[in-house]
C-alpha cells in the first residue's frame, strides 16, 4: 500500500476540527485506511524541505488503498474525509470550459510513446504547501499507477511562459536541444542521457527511451521545449509559486491510465484557481503522417462512471440488509451519486471521474460496507461448513519426499523456478524448438531468462556449489516446472516432477536403479511391460535424451507413456556445470501416478 505524509496542522486545518491521534487513528480505520506512523520531520513550505527554513512539524504517515489514487496527496484526503465525516454535502462537482488550446500528435510518436493527454488550471494560486503537495502527488502517482513512468510520464508547466498551439513529436537525439529542468545550460538529448547517467533519480528512467531511435518530446509555438518525457522538462516553463495558469501534460503508453492520472491532477488541484473545480479542457489532434488529422479528442473525460447494483445484491455480500435509500445514503458518504435505475429492483451509480477504483458492483458494495462500518456488522455462524484438506497432488508430493526419497538418504534442495536459456537446453545437450519452453521477453539478468522445463539443472547447479563437500552426494527435489502448452488458456502449463541425483565415485546406473524401484513401490507400480499403469519398464533403445550417456540411459515407460528417464549423465553435461565426479540421476513426472495412488 502507498503511504502519504500528512503535516498534521495542515491536514487539521482542511478538515476543520483537530484529532487526537488516537481519534485520527480510528477514523482512517473507519474509512480503509491506516495511520502508520506518526514522526517529527523537518519540512518546509508545508512539505517542502528547503535549505534554512526548515522547521520540526508533526507529519502523519497514512497507508492508502493502491487503487485509490485521489488519495494520495492531502488535497484527495481531505476532500474524502471531509464528505465521510459529513462536513461536506457531497464532493465538489468539476466542469469544463471552453476549450481554448491545441496540441497536434505527429503520426512518428506511435513509435515510442503514442497517447498524450492535457489540461489547463486558469488563475490558480498555489501555497507553498500546495506547491509541494503537487510535487509530491506526481511523485506518487510516478511510482505507482504510472509504473515507473513506463506507462505514463506527467509534465507541468508555467502556462504564461510557453504558447500554443503545442506539437507532440519524435525526433533523432541529435535534433532535441534545450535546458533541462534546474540546469542554465543547453544540452542535446543524447548528452542528458550521458548527464542523467549518474543521477540518482533519473538514471531509473532512460532505459525507457535510450536505446530508440527517435525520443518524445513536446515543442510549443516557438519550438521551445516543454518536456522530453519521460525523463525531463524543460527548465523554460518551469512552475513555481508564482504560476498563474498551469498546463498540464500526461505523454504514455496506456491511454487509459494517462487519462485516470489527468483526472486525479485536475481534481485535487482545481481547487486552487479562481473559480474552484474549474478546468480547460485541450484539444488533442492525431495527426497521419501526411500532416492530415486522423482522429481529436478533448481532454481531460470527466464524465461520470456508471455501475448498476442492486440492494439485494450489496446486502447480500455485506450480510446486512439494507433499503435502498439507506445505500443512496451510505454512498454519498463515499462521493458516490445514486439515481434511480430502469427498474425498482436496480441503483445507477454514478462514480466521479477520478474514482477510478470504482469497476464493478461489488466494489460499489464495498464502499457500502465502509461507509456503514464494518465494526458494526454483526457476526454470525456460517450456514455451511466446509472442511480443508490438501490436494491430492499435494498429498502425494509429501509422500514421495519423506518415504521414498528422504528415507532413503537423499537430502532435499529447493531450487529457482526461473534458470538461463544455457542452463536449460545447452549445458543440458538438449535441442531447444521453442515449443517447450516459457521465455521472459524482459529477464533482469541472463541467469532468468526462462521457466525450468526440467529440475535437473537446478540440481546440478546445486551440486557445482557444493562439490567441495565429502562424496558422495544425494540430492533430490520435487516441484513444479512450466511447459508451453497450446491448448491452454493461457498457453503454459505446470507439470510436477521429482528429480534426484547421486553424486559419487560409486554412481553407477544400478544406483539410481535401485532408487526407482523403491519408488515405484511406494507408488504400488511393478515391474512388468509397462502397458499399464500398475507396471513400468525401462526403455534403453527409445531413449534420445542427450543429457544422458548413450548405452547408460533409458525411458520410463509407464501406462504405454514416456512418463521420465534414468541414467548416467554425460561426462559434456558435467564439465559444463564444473562437475568431475560421475553422476546418475533419474527425473520423471508425478501427475500420472495420481489415479494409482487416488
Amino acid at each position: 500500500m502507498p503511504t502519504v505524509s500528512v503535516v498534521r496542522d495542515r491536514l487539521f486545518e482542511e478538515l476543520g476540527r483537530t484529532y487526537t491521534d488516537e481519534e485520527f487513528d480510528e477514523l482512517c480505520f473507519e474509512y480503509g485506511l491506516e495511520l502508520d506512523d506518526v514522526v517529527e520531520e523537518k519540512v518546509g513550505g508545508g512539505g517542502r524541505i528547503k535549505q534554512g527554513e526548515e522547521e520540526i512539524a508533526t507529519v502523519y504517515k497514512v497507508d492508502v488503498p493502491a487503487n485509490r489514487y485521489d488519495l494520495l496527496c492531502t488535497e484527495g484526503l481531505v476532500q474524502a474525509l471531509r464528505v465521510f465525516k459529513r462536513f461536506d454535502e457531497c464532493a465538489p462537482r468539476l466542469s469544463l470550459t471552453e476549450a481554448k488550446c491545441v496540441i497536434q500528435v505527429k503520426a512518428e510518436t506511435k513509435e515510442i510513446r503514442p497517447f498524450v493527454v492535457c489540461a489547463v488550471l486558469r488563475n490558480i494560486s498555489l501555497s507553498p504547501a500546495a506547491y509541494q503537495s503537487l510535487i509530491d502527488l506526481q511523485e506518487k502517482l510516478h511510482h505507482n499507477i504510472c509504473r515507473q513512468r513506463s506507462l505514463v510520464a506527467i509534465g507541468t508547466h508555467d502556462f504564461d511562459r510557453i504558447e500554443g498551439p503545442f506539437t507532440y513529436e519524435a525526433l533523432p537525439p541529435k535534433e532535441i536541444r534545450f535546458a533541462p529542468l534546474s540546469l542554465p545550460k543547453e544540452y542535446s538529448a543524447d548528452e542528458l542521457m550521458a548527464l542523467y547517467e549518474t543521477d540518482t533519480k533519473l538514471k531509473a528512467y532512460l532505459r525507457l527511451i535510450r536505446t530508440a531511435p527517435k525520443y518524445p518530446v513536446i515543442f510549443d509555438s516557438k519550438r521551445r521545449v516543454c518536456s522530453m518525457p519521460p525523463i525531463i522538462n524543460g527548465d523554460h516553463s518551469k512552475i513555481t509559486l508564482d504560476t498563474r495558469n498551469m498546463f498540464i501534460e500526461c505523454t504514455a503508453t496506456d491511454k487509459t491510465k494517462a487519462l485516470v492520472v489527468l483526472n486525479v491532477l485536475v481534481s485535487a488541484f482545481s481547487r486552487y484557481c479562481e473559480d474552484a473545480f474549474s478546468i480547460e479542457p485541450v484539444r488533442i489532434e492525431y495527426l497521419n503522417y501526411d500532416g492530415t488529422i486522423d482522429s481529436v479528442d478533448q481532454t481531460p473525460h470527466l464524465d461520470a462512471t456508471e455501475i448498476i447494483a442492486s440492494p439485494k445484491y450489496i446486502s447480500s455480500l455485506i450480510g446486512v440488509d439494507l433499503e435502498a435509500q439507506e445505500i443512496e445514503t451510505l454512498l454519498n458518504r463515499m462521493m458516490l451519486e445514486v439515481t434511480a435505475g430502469s427498474s425498482s429492483d436496480e441503483l445507477k451509480v454514478l462514480c466521479p471521474a477520478y474514482r477510478a477504483d470504482i469497476l464493478h458492483a461489488c466494489d460499489v458494495a464495498e464502499d457500502v460496507a465502509i461507509a456503514y462500518g464494518f465494526n458494526r456488522v454483526k457476526e454470525q455462524i456460517p450456514s455451511f461448513f466446509t472442511t480443508g484438506r490438501s490436494q491430492p497432488l499435494n498429498l502425494l508430493t509429501d509422500l514421495l519426499r519423506k518415504e521414498a526419497l528422504a528415507q532413503r538418504g537423499y537430502t532435499e534442495v529447493l531450487t529457482w523456478v526461473t534458470v538461463s536459456h544455457e542452463e536449460n537446453f545447452t549445458k543440458m545437450r538438449r535441442a531447444d524448438d521453442n515449443k517447450q519452453a516459457v521465455k521472459i521477453s524482459n529477464p533482469k539478468s541472463l541467469e532468468f531468462q526462462e521457466c525450468r522445463r526440467y529440475l535437473l539443472p537446478g540440481v546440478l547447479k546445486t551440486l557445482r556449489e557444493n562439490r567441495n563437500v565429502r562424496l558422495p552426494l544425494r540430492l533430490f527435489e520435487v516441484g513444479d516446472v512450466v511447459r508451453l502448452e497450446e491448448n491452454s488458456s493461457i498457453g503454459a502449463v505446470n507439470e510436477r516432477r521429482l528429480c534426484a541425483v547421486h553424486c559419487g565415485t560409486s554412481a553407477a546406473f544400478e544406483v539410481v536403479k535401485a532408487l526407482l524401484d523403491h519408488v515405484m513401490l511406494m507408488l504400488g507400480v511393478e515391474p512388468g511391460d509397462g502397458n499399464s499403469k500398475s507396471t513400468f519398464r525401462l526403455d534403453s533403445e527409445g531413449c534420445r535424451d542427450d543429457a544422458f550417456f548413450p548405452g547408460r540411459r533409458a525411458d520410463i515407460i509407464v501406462g504405454g507413456v514416456n512418463v521420465g528417464v534414468i541414467g548416467w549423465l554425460h561426462p559434456e553435461v558435467l564439465a559444463n556445470f564444473s562437475l568431475t565426479s560421475p553422476c546418475s540421476a533419474v527425473e520423471m513426472l508425478v501427475e500420472p501416478f495420481l489415479d494409482k495412488t487416488a
